[in-house]
Parts: structure tokens; sequence; C-alpha cells
């Protein structure tokens, strides 16, 4: 029985392990009409980034109208004033992949005339591979961000560590 419960632990501790290491695509905002512009503060997708890790290796994946719409990535100072003619990059094609490179703060807001300043942008910061996960997600401070910016619902991947903690802790009380 010993056996069993150092295989059982050992292999529960490995599964923990991948789940927190493994780079993720992330639908941004968690579905696939979350690119627009958000109903209320509550609504924005700046609310779900901050209930969100996100890591050097994912990838951000937006699904939206190419023909209506597009996301920009832009700079800290183009987020804050919603300037859309000096884009990092342009993606317009509907499925937009964006694969986060390196740890700090990524910038984007909408390509449509008006929809920035009506609250379609989105501020995510990366962190260090230093930074181990822990479910929680510090808010960008208003330092940090300037302007109006809205964000929609809570991530899966919140869920998901808080029930692998949970059960590592039965798991390990029981042995």
């Amino acid at each position: 029985m010993v056996i069993f419960s150092r295989r059982l632990t050992s292999s529960f501790l490995f599964f923990l392990f991948l789940s927190f290491t493994e780079a993720k695509e992330i639908l941004v905002g968690g579905k696939t009409d979350a690119w627009k512009i958000p109903s209320s503060e509550s609504d924005s997708l700046n609310r779900w980034a901050e209930k969100s890790r996100f890591r050097i290796g994912d990838s951000l994946v937006w699904k939206y109208d190419g023909g209506k719409d597009s996301v920009l990535q832009v700079t800290k100072e183009a987020y804050a004033s919603c300037n859309t003619s000096n884009s990092i990059a342009e993606y317009k094609d509907g499925n937009t992949k964006v694969k986060l490179d390196r740890s700090g703060p990524f910038y984007f807001i909408s390509g449509a005339k008006g929809h920035c300043e009506q609250g379609q942008k989105l501020h995510v910061v990366v962190l260090s591979q230093k930074h181990r996960y822990t479910g929680i997600s510090p808010a960008p401070s208003l330092a940090e961000i300037e302007g109006p910016a809205i964000a929609p619902t809570s991530s899966a991947a919140g869920l998901k560590a808080g029930f692998l903690v949970t059960l590592g802790v039965v798991v390990l009380g029981l042995f």
C-alpha cells in the first residue's frame, strides 16, 4: 500500500507540475464574441485579464468579424490615447493568434473607428519565468492604465488550479 501511495502521490505531483508549466492558447475573454465594445465596466476585457495568469509561451486568440474589426498591438501610450495610427502589429483575419514571447505588459486596442474610446481594449501582463502560478492575478494599477477600459468574465484556468490544489491537499492528507 505504501508503494501505491508513493506512486499515486508522485503521479499527482507530476501532473500538477505539467498543468502549470505548459503553454496555452487562451481565448480572449473566454468566449468567441468577446472582442467587442463592452456593455459595462464589469464586462471589460481588462476585468477578465485581471483574473487570468499569462506566461511566456502562451498565445492569446481572438475570434471576431475581420471585415468589421481588427486587433492592434500598441504601445502603452497608444493604448492610453487610443491611437490607431502607429501600431506595433495589426491583425485583420478574424482569427488572430498572438504569442506572448516575453514577460511584461502587452497592449491591444480595436482598429475599428471609435471602438477603443468606448472601451474595446485589452492590457495583459505576462509573468516572468521566476514567478510561479498562484491562481491570483494582481489588478493593473491606475498609473499603468489610463482611460476607460472594460473586461469580460472569469477564466476556467483559475478554477482548474483551485480544484487541483484542493485535490492535492485531500490526496496527500489521506496518506
